[in-house]
């Protein structure tokens, strides 16, 4: 696998080994080992999550402040902009974001570090999407940062109609009301 650090250093754009021919491919999606050697992250994943959005859904930006959760995340299916934000407060990338185009084409990776919000916009039909995280779903603690917040200014792709929002991620809090992480 190759691992390339993003201009967030811990955030991580992963590419597994494809090994294909006129029948298909095969590739290894996660080995504990080669993840932990290649990346210099030992932690044990404890859920895998999948969903599916139709084009234009945009979901984020989440995260929880207790039981922070580490993913890793990649599309199956489709093809989606992923973006992630930090959020600890000590560190020099405080407030900046960066994010990857993952599809199903592609087949990368993005390692997503506790202390981040996450969020994503589907740019294909459809899009599966499927995530290995380090600590277990606690909705009593997710927080969700508004997707637009100009105080991050996330440039999101132009896919010439409006994004969908659930009524949570509507709801989401701008920058200057936001929780962080110490």
């Amino acid at each position: 696998m190759k691992v390339t650090p993003t201009a967030i250093a811990e955030v991580l754009l992963i590419e597994p080994r494809v090994f294909g021919d006129e029948r298909g491919f095969f590739f290894e999606s996660f080995n504990q080992r080669a993840f932990a050697q290649a990346t210099g992250i030992d932690t044990p994943f404890v859920q895998d999550n999948h969903s599916r959005s139709v084009r234009g859904v945009l979901r984020g930006l989440h995260y929880q402040l207790q039981q922070p959760q580490g993913k890793l995340v990649r599309v199956i299916s489709g093809e989606v902009f992923d973006v992630v934000v930090d959020l600890r407060r000590a560190s020099p990338s405080f407030g900046q974001w960066v994010g990857a185009l993952l599809s199903a084409q592609n087949k990368h990776q993005f390692w997503v570090p506790p202390g981040f919000a996450h969020g994503f916009v589907v740019l294909s039909e459809a899009a599966e999407f499927l995530y290995k995280t380090t600590d277990y779903y606690a909705p009593q603690h997710e927080q969700c940062i508004a997707w637009n917040d100009p105080t991050i200014g996330i440039t999101w792709p132009d896919i010439g109609e409006a994004f969908q929002l659930s009524a949570k991620d509507q709801a989401g809090l701008n920058w200057s009301q936001a929780r962080f992480f110490d």
